[in-house]
């Protein structure tokens, strides 16, 4: 049998359910009422705003079909294009301004390479006429030798004033060291090109004729140390023997010109106290020239070969003209600048390795050259 608590509770929750349904009923009649209304109100809204829409593009167009009103937007787009047009004419002129610098500038580089191409060409005709020519300076020195037919293996030319200096000239200060007069050397240059055997004219002055060898081995395509023996030559200046061992693998041309060179500088040196040309320097003045890398070519000396005097006879310096083949590639009307034809290699770094080289075979020359012919001179 049910108790009395049990009665009491199910009537309570019958009493709740009941009246959480009257409720829910309600709540669901007021949520319709109200979405209804938001729905209405929404509908009368987007029609307002439509409508103003409509209202104020109506009032534009009309705004703009009015006389004054399209003027103005004349106006405005003749103002922008006028602008518009303004800065396409400045892009256009500035391009304009950069396109003739970059052409001035090409122009210049179009130059220095011509030029620079100019002494190439020069470079490379030289070698090619080979015993053709009768060229001395430029060509490679096996070429001289084999064009003189002769059973000595040095260029006539440094035997001519090395014979020049020994009778006349050894007392002559800064041998090998003063440039010259470039006029005289000039000439001299063109004798010797015409004819590899041509004599000296007396009374040059010494200091001409020790700058004239000096240029002529300058002149040469590879240097007297070549190329491949550079570094080993350099590496056996500390050593007599070594020294000795490594000029060995030289050519028989280059060897024994060589030796004769630095004989003669030798005998220059034994006067020092009256040219003030000691072995040291005439290491320096000497080195830059016998013995070079690959790209360290002594080009500051190429203006008193690369466009000679067109004049040479015997026993004159100021004749009648003769023309060598360095004159091919000139421009009588040119106008040449500092940076044409003789560039100048002052920027280059001191090779004291060559330097101690050259100083060594000065002064240790009779030891190094044992098996040479050794040089005498009347």
């Amino acid at each position: 049998m049910p108790s009395v608590v049990s009665q009491q509770w199910q009537e309570k929750a019958s009493g709740f359910f009941s009246s959480s349904g009257v409720k829910l009923k309600e709540a669901s009649q007021t949520a319709g009422s109200f979405v209804g209304e938001v729905a209405k109100d929404a509908k009368g809204n987007v029609a307002d705003v439509a409508e103003r829409v409509g209202s104020i593009v109506k009032n534009r167009w009309a705004i703009l079909r009015q006389p004054a009103t399209r003027h103005a937007v004349q106006e405005g787009l003749i103002t922008a294009a006028a602008t518009t047009g303004t800065f396409f004419r400045k892009g256009i002129t500035g391009t304009k301004d950069k396109v003739a610098v970059g052409k001035t500038k090409v122009e210049e580089v179009a130059k220095m390479t011509a030029q620079k191409s100019k002494i190439i060409l020069t470079d490379i005709e030289r070698w090619q006429k080979g015993v053709a020519s009768t060229d001395v300076f430029g060509v490679p020195i096996e070429v001289t030798v084999q064009r003189q037919q002769s059973g000595r293996p040095i260029p006539f030319i440094l035997v001519k004033c090395a014979d020049y200096l020994i009778l006349s000239g050894l007392n002559s200060q800064y041998l090998f060291k003063a440039e010259g007069d470039q006029k005289v050397i000039q000439q001299l240059v063109s004798a010797y090109n015409q004819d590899f055997n041509a004599a000296i004219p007396e009374g040059i002055n010494p200091i001409d004729v020790a700058a004239l060898a000096k240029y002529y081995i300058a002149s040469l395509p590879e240097p007297l140390s070549t190329f491949e023996l550079y570094n080993e030559i350099k590496g056996a200046r500390s050593s007599i023997h070594a020294m000795r061992n490594v000029l060995k693998k030289l050519p028989s041309v280059n060897y024994m010109t060589l030796e004769f060179v630095t004989a003669l500088l030798l005998r220059v040196s034994q006067k020092s106290v009256l040219n003030n040309m000691d072995a040291r320097s005439l290491a320096m003045e000497m080195a830059p020239v016998i013995m070079w890398e690959k790209g360290r070519k002594p080009e500051s000396y190429r203006k008193y070969w690369s466009n000679p005097p067109k004049n040479t006879s015997n026993g004159s310096m100021d004749s009648a003209p003769a023309y060598s083949a360095w004159d091919l590639l000139d421009d009588d009307d040119e106008d040449m600048d500092a940076s044409s034809q003789i560039p100048l290699d002052d920027g280059m770094p001191v090779d004291f390795g060559a330097i101690e080289v050259i100083q060594c075979l000065i002064e240790q020359h009779n030891p190094i050259f044992t098996d040479a012919n050794e040089t005498i001179w009347r």
